[in-house]
C-alpha cells in the first residue's frame, strides 16, 4: 500500500458495547506486527463519516442508539458510498443487523437498514445469550470462530447473502447458521470481541486490504492463540 491502512470506527459514540473496540486494536496491532502503518479514526454519530477508508467497524449497541445510528448513517451517505466502492466492512450485532434491510427497531418494528449486505432482521425469542461456536465458510479460509451472542434477533439472509459460518454450538442468525458475508462486507453477533478470540478473521480483513500478509512470530501471537485455545476448551470444541 502506498499509504496507512485506514481504520474507521463508527459512531463509537453510539455502537461500542462489549468491547468492540477491541477490533480496532487488534486489528491495528496486527498490521503494525507486520510492518504496516495502521491509522484508527473513530467517527462519532455528529461527524461525517469519511469515504476514503480501508476497514469500516460497527459494533453493538443497545435499541434506541441502534435505530438513531441507522437514521443517521442513511442520512450520511458516507458508509454506503464506501461499501459501493468496494472497502472492506466488519459489522458486529447490532451493527450487523442495521447494515441490512430492515431489523427490528426499539418496540420490534421493522426499522429500516442500510441495505449494504443482503439480510434482515426481526425480533425473537427468547433472547440468545452465550458462548458460540461457528464452522467459517471454506471459501475463506480460517479456522472455526469463538465468540459470546448477547442478541434477541433472528436474521434471515437473502440470495446475495452467504452465511459466515455454521453454528456447533449457540444460536447465530437463528437458522443454523452465523453472520453473513458478500464480497468484502462480512457481519457477525459475535462479541468477544471477535477479532480478539479469532486472530485469523482480523488477518482476513487485513489481507483484503493489504494482500497476502507475512506471518506473525509465535511470541507476539501466542497470547491471542492461548484466549482462543481457552474458550474453545471451555465449551468442549476442538480447534
Amino acid at each position: 500500500m502506498s499509504g496507512p491502512i485506514r481504520l474507521v470506527w463508527v459512531y463509537p459514540d453510539l455502537l461500542s458495547t462489549y468491547g468492540d473496540k477491541g477490533n480496532l486494536l487488534v486489528l491495528e496491532r496486527r498490521a503494525r506486527l507486520r510492518g504496516l502503518e495502521a491509522a484508527p479514526v473513530l467517527v462519532n454519530s455528529d461527524q461525517p463519516v469519511p469515504r476514503d477508508g480501508d476497514i469500516y467497524l460497527l459494533g453493538g449497541g443497545e435499541d434506541l442508539p441502534q435505530v438513531l445510528a441507522a437514521r443517521r448513517l442513511r442520512a450520511d451517505g458516507g458508509l454506503v458510498e464506501a461499501a459501493e466502492r468496494g472497502a472492506v466492512i466488519f459489522a458486529v450485532c447490532a451493527g450487523y443487523q442495521l447494515i441490512g434491510h430492515v431489523f427490528g427497531g426499539a418496540d420490534g418494528e421493522p426499522t429500516e437498514g442500510l441495505g449494504i449486505l443482503d439480510i434482515t432482521s426481526a425480533r425473537a425469542e427468547p433472547r440468545s445469550v452465550g458462548e458460540i461456536v461457528a464452522d467459517v465458510d471454506p471459501v475463506l479460509g480460517i479456522p472455526k470462530l469463538t465468540g459470546f451472542e448477547n442478541h434477541q434477533g433472528h436474521t434471515t439472509l437473502g440470495p446475495r447473502a452467504i452465511p459466515l459460518a455454521t453454528v456447533t454450538t449457540g444460536i447465530g442468525n437463528g437458522d443454523g447458521t452465523e453472520g453473513a458475508h458478500a464480497g468484502r462486507v462480512l457481519g457477525t453477533y459475535l462479541h468477544g470481541p471477535a477479532l480478539v478470540r479469532n486472530p485469523a478473521l482480523a488477518d482476513l480483513l487485513l489481507g483484503w486490504v493489504a494482500g497476502p500478509l507475512p506471518p506473525i512470530a509465535h511470541e507476539d501471537d501466542e497470547l491471542a492463540q492461548t484466549l482462543r485455545r481457552e474458550r474453545l476448551t471451555a465449551v468442549g470444541a476442538a480447534q
